[in-house]
């Protein structure tokens, strides 16, 4: 017979039968066997000798159940002492026992119960069921042994129970419990906390170190966590992967939005390198949240996830997340950044470009750096040359490069070829650049600008690349520039000197340059604009020189006969030779006939009466006609010509560019007063506009504009007729006025009803207003029509003005803006710009998002009025007293 205390506990008693036979069997056909053990063999157990004789064994060798069974927690098991059966024992050669792992949870007097590792149960053991001393078993050792049922009730219980060796055996599920002692620092001498779980209506304290924390927070008391059970390397049983779930007294967080949606948002945290979501309801704060504003909140964990809570704002510039060394450093790019078309596959790593540089120990060290790091977006090569700054992220340490510049000599070792050009055209976001030695204006992107301190206009010299992608692609055919460097004034030329001082005649006259004609700003003037000199060049040589107008030096432009000077240039993208600087020497009729020079031609008074962009038009002393003049045959700048102002100028001949009238030449401003004018004569006479001036109705015949007063009679008037020169008068204005000795209408002032209006918006050189009659509606103005200094207006300044509308195209606008009340912006506060890492949020924002479904009010709520709202109670004092 086997001493295996196992079969004597379960020896049937008297009875050929094997209920045990059955019960195993079932167990085996129930659970997996473990494929695989400790050490690849099974451990050693009392059921291991079941096979070796054993001398002076035999049924006498009973064994007896030392404890009472009343005495049992369990209740429910009981063990017979009746004879074994040899022909009924079972096989375990041909059944292997299968084996579990499990933890000693609890202790008492003569048994225990085992908290199995593999799945959730807690068995019953007896101490007669372990191999070794009990007195060496404590709470938290792992063991291993067989499950088996009660015979009687048929629960599950331990049998053969043996220790293993000391190691971590960790239970799968995940328990929740509440911290109650603290890790204390380092060099307390105590670095072991406990947390506290209920299982069963009992109670169980756990060990844990500050290693078995998940994520960089520090536990306090009352903290609730999630943990799982494991043996530590001493035996003994532990928490491990312990979790913050919830605090007992908030840590405040802090951060800066990153992200935000239709109703919800990111969170970039200032203390772990990991986004937190939260949701617009947790704003606890009266401004709407906005990309880059800094930010403190508590973290809870809902639905398994944590989320940020209870958010209020902070100064701007509160949340620091790296600190930036002073030092600047050079290197050279390894690994350029990929834009536009050259970016294949989407980007994982947020900073994919590398720069390598030699640190203070003289070694090399290769740093890496992002989109947002470049002083501009810029396009970076490799082998460029930069300087840069160090930044380490408070958070992980991690080092990358900033402010990232491109140096000069970059483009001394790259070997590209760098043209020349001046910028001809702006526009929002992108501009033309005329090139020295292309036919095309070359396309470029604002982000290109290597100097962004300096602010880019029309007639910048700068130095450029031809990007060869975008240039042999054929995905995009056209060209740009990128890499654009400042230059001095007066780098760029497009035409080299040949020779100063030739001289020659006019065979062709060069038409006067109008600033509206239409002339792409991709291609070059047609030659048709362009006036020809015959030069001498040698005995037997004879050229044709085009020369414009705009390069002609004296007021008198020059025509056909006219001996001229002039210097002769070799344009570089054409080889063409060009004159320039041209000035007329001596002027000849095509008869040969000395005609009337500059002196001679007659000197004619006139009066401005109408500026437009680079021209204009002089009313005749007589004030019957308007003659065309260009801002280039003006003596002096055109800055300080205004309506009415008085000046004088000799009549030049009939072209084109003054659109059919006569063109004036070598015009002068005159003092005021000089040009006698007739004198009024009472009384003031009522009257109304029916014919306006040319000026604003080019289709009339007629320059003067006409008034009929109530008796049949009627008065013309020109510009210098109106009492103010910046007014317009339209066709049934009723006006107050006076005739003068000349019979002629002056001092004329409209008779137009003043409304008021809240400046809307200020767009450069115009505006508009927000009519409160029209909520829907916004009036049009040009800052020109603003009375006294324009740039004190300001959005939400109350104005008085008269609205006018174009009969020509029915749309309207306001005049005369006199600015009457506005806001005290003195106290106001400018509000932080956002930080430049997060500017890329708003540039890439979906456009998905402005097409989310919105409130529209469709009719708006108006007091008895007809303004929003209501006036203001009168205090009942007035009201008795009325």
């Amino acid at each position: 017979m086997s001493s295996n205390p196992q079969w004597k506990m379960f020896q049937p008693p008297d009875s050929h039968s094997s209920p045990l036979q059955d019960i195993l069997d079932l167990q085996h056909s129930n659970m997996q066997p473990k494929s695989a053990y400790r050490n690849g063999e099974y451990p050693s157990s009392p059921r291991d000798n079941f096979n070796t004789p054993k001398t002076g064994s035999g049924g006498g060798n009973r064994f007896s159940i030392g404890y009472n069974i009343d005495g049992c927690p369990m209740g429910d098991s009981v063990f017979s002492s009746g004879s074994t059966n040899n022909s009924s024992q079972y096989d375990s050669m041909n059944h292997p026992p299968i084996r579990e792992t499990g933890i000693i949870e609890k202790l008492l007097h003569s048994y225990g119960f085992i908290q199995c590792c593999e799945r959730q149960a807690r068995l019953f053991f007896h101490f007669s069921q372990f191999s070794g001393n009990t007195e060496h078993l404590k709470i938290g050792d792992p063991v291993e042994f067989e499950m088996t049922y009660d015979r009687r009730t048929g629960k599950p219980i331990a049998s053969t129970v043996t220790k293993i060796a000391p190691e971590v055996v960790m239970s799968e599920a995940r328990v929740t419990g509440t911290v109650t002692t603290e890790v204390k620092g380092e060099g307390s001498g105590d670095n072991t906390g406990r947390i506290s779980y209920e299982n069963r209506g009992e109670c169980f304290f756990l060990p844990y170190t500050k290693d078995d924390v998940e994520g960089n927070v520090t536990l306090r008391t009352g903290d609730a966590v999630s943990f799982q059970i494991a043996t530590n390397q001493r035996g003994t049983l532990g928490a491990c992967h312990v979790r913050f779930e919830n605090p007992v007294h908030p840590v405040k967080y802090h951060g800066v939005v990153c992200s935000m949606k239709e109703n919800f948002g990111f969170i970039e945290r200032a203390d772990v390198v990991k986004e937190i979501f939260f949701h617009y309801s947790e704003a606890k704060t009266k401004e709407e949240l906005v990309l880059g504003d800094d930010v403190e909140f508590i973290i809870q964990t809902r639905n398994g996830k944590e989320v940020a809570c209870n958010i209020t704002k902070l100064p701007s510039g509160s949340v620091v997340f790296e600190d930036v060394s002073p030092e600047i450093m050079r290197g050279q790019v390894l690994k350029p950044l990929e834009r536009g078309n050259l970016v294949r596959v989407p980007q994982n790593d947020p900073l994919p470009g590398r720069i390598r540089y030699r640190a203070a120990d003289h070694s090399e060290v290769e740093v890496p750096f992002g989109d947002k790091d470049q002083c501009g977006e810029f396009t970076l090569r490799h082998g460029d040359w930069v300087q840069f700054q160090v930044a380490t992220d408070r958070r992980d340490q991690l080092k990358r490069a900033t402010n990232i510049s491109l140096l000069d000599e970059s483009f001394n070792v790259s070997g590209e070829r760098r043209e020349q050009g001046i910028v001809c055209s702006l526009r929002e976001g992108f501009g033309f650049i005329r090139c020295v030695e292309r036919e095309q204006t070359m396309f470029f992107h604002f982000a290109e600008v290597l100097r962004l301190g300096q602010e880019l206009s029309v007639g910048d010299e700068v130095e450029f690349t031809v990007d060869p992608v975008t240039s042999f692609s054929n995905m995009n055919n056209r060209q740009s520039a990128i890499r654009i460097k400042h230059l001095m004034p007066g780098t760029v030329k497009f035409e080299t000197l040949i020779e100063h001082g030739a001289r020659g005649v006019v065979t062709k006259d060069a038409p006067m340059y109008s600033s509206t004609s239409s002339t792409s700003p991709t291609r070059a003037p047609p030659q048709e604009q362009n006036g020809v000199i015959s030069w001498q060049v040698n005995p037997q040589t004879k050229k044709s020189l085009p020369f414009s107008s705009k390069k002609c030096e004296s007021k008198m432009l020059p025509r056909v006969g006219d001996l001229v000077t002039f210097d002769v240039y070799q344009v570089k993208r054409t080889k063409e030779l060009v004159a320039k600087a041209v000035q007329v020497q001596h002027s000849l009729m095509s008869n040969g006939s000395t005609s009337n020079g500059a002196s001679n031609r007659p000197v004619m008074p006139g009066f401005i009466a109408a500026l437009k962009d680079g021209f204009g038009f002089i009313e005749t002393s007589d004030h019957t006609k308007e003659v065309f003049f260009h801002f280039s045959n003006l003596e002096g700048s055109p800055d300080g010509l205004e309506l009415g102002c008085e000046v004088e100028y000799t009549l030049g001949r009939v072209n084109g560019s003054g659109g059919g009238c006569a063109s004036a030449e070598y015009v002068r401003v005159l003092p005021r007063g000089t040009i006698p004018t007739a004198k009024p004569m009472e009384p003031t006479l009522n009257g109304t506009v029916t014919r306006t001036l040319r000026a604003l109705n080019p289709d009339q015949a007629q320059y003067s504009g006409l008034i009929q007063v109530e008796g049949g009679a009627t008065y013309e008037f020109g510009i210098m007729g109106l009492a103010c020169k910046r007014e317009i008068l339209q066709v049934g204005d009723p006006v107050t006025f006076q005739a003068d000795v000349e019979g002629r209408a002056t001092n004329i002032v409209p008779i137009r009803k003043k409304r008021r209006a809240t400046v809307d918006a200020i767009k450069g050189g115009f505006g508009f207003l927000s009519l409160e009659a029209e909520e829907s509606r916004r009036l049009f103005f040009h800052m020109s029509e603003v009375r006294g200094n324009p740039a004190e207006l300001q959005p939400g300044d109350v104005v008085e003005f008269v609205m006018l509308t174009n009969p020509r195209n029915g749309k309207s606008s306001a005049c005369n803006v006199v600015r009457i009340g506005g806001k005290n912006f003195a106290g106001g506060k400018a509000r932080c710009e956002r930080p430049e890492r997060l500017l890329a949020r708003l540039r890439t924002a979906s456009l998905e998002e402005a097409n989310v479904p919105r409130v529209v009010v469709v009719r708006p709520p108006r007091g008895p009025d007809g303004t929003r709202g209501f006036r203001p109670r009168r205090p009942i004092s007035e009201q008795l007293a009325e």
